[in-house]
């Protein structure tokens, strides 16, 4: 994941890129086969190791999701941690510091 925060007043934004497949169930490969679901469902966001975004997904989400929100009362060096899990039960997590 590639993890951007940036402070602006009382806030910070922050931008998370995700590198994952994101595969719907739908679509087939060249041999006609039914390409099996691999998706997110579950992405979490922490400030300073306090929980501010939980959010569940499903196979709509498009391949690489980015997100994007706000952290009231982050300042610049506090920590950002971002966890994400997908239906085959893999998980990544990745932390910024906020500039």
């Amino acid at each position: 994941m590639r993890i951007r925060a940036q402070a602006a007043g009382d806030k910070a934004t922050v931008r998370v890129l995700m590198s994952h497949e994101m595969e719907t169930g739908q679509r087939k490969d060249s041999a006609g086969k039914t390409i099996p679901a691999w998706f997110i469902q579950e992405v979490s966001a922490a400030h300073n190791g306090k929980t501010v975004l939980t959010a569940e997904w499903g196979p709509s989400i498009a391949k690489n999701p980015f997100l994007q929100f706000n952290v009231k009362g982050a300042k610049a060096g506090d920590k950002i941690t971002v966890t994400w899990k997908d239906n085959k039960g893999e998980t990544r997590t990745d932390e910024a510091t906020v500039s």
